[in-house]
């Protein structure tokens, strides 16, 4: 891989890239690093404090084994305590949802296309859906905003996806942070 396109990776997060015909173990590729670029004021406290004033739903089909992995590690990689998100099934009826009492933001994070059209009513596929703020009504005067990604079993098996997935994930946070 040349130096460029090193630091591009690196510059994502992604400070290790296998191939997946050279891994030893089924979960190597999964890992994500922590990028600097998420924190740019030197003086910010670490990310599970700055996170703390948030809240994060995630939508799409259950993680189990490798995709629980990857799961996992965005948890980690965002930086979030157990109190601040929540796994939700996205067949589960909207409308009954409770939002935090305590006024904290909240962002809506769908993983793959049929999640995400399900909870914002969108038709179009997810390549469209990507890269936007999208609404989830759930009855209240206020939408959720929601963030459309691939799904995790797609990114295990194409670990170049990845780095859209990663992308997705800042642009939730900005939403988050700008609410």
């Amino acid at each position: 891989m040349s130096n460029t396109h090193s630091s591009f990776l690196k510059e994502m997060g992604i400070t290790e890239w296998t191939s997946r015909e050279t891994l030893s173990e089924p979960t190597a590729s999964l890992e994500l690093a922590r990028p600097e670029s998420l924190n740019t004021d030197q003086n910010a406290s670490p990310m599970s404090e700055r996170n703390s004033t948030g809240k994060w739903w995630f939508f799409g089909a259950k993680p189990q084994g490798d995709t629980q992995t990857l799961f996992n590690n965005l948890i980690r990689v965002l930086g979030l305590s157990s109190d601040e998100w929540e796994w939700k099934n996205p067949a589960d009826n909207l409308s009954q949802l409770k939002i935090p009492e305590n006024g904290f933001p909240l962002v809506a994070f769908a993983f793959g296309g049929p999640s995400t059209q399900k909870i914002t009513g969108e038709r179009d596929p997810l390549p469209q859906l990507r890269e936007t703020v999208l609404a989830l009504n759930t009855g209240t005067d206020d939408d959720i905003p929601v963030i459309a990604s691939f799904d995790l079993t797609q990114v295990v098996a194409s670990p170049k996806d990845k780095a859209f997935l990663w992308q997705d994930l800042l642009l939730a946070k900005s939403v988050l942070q700008n609410i």
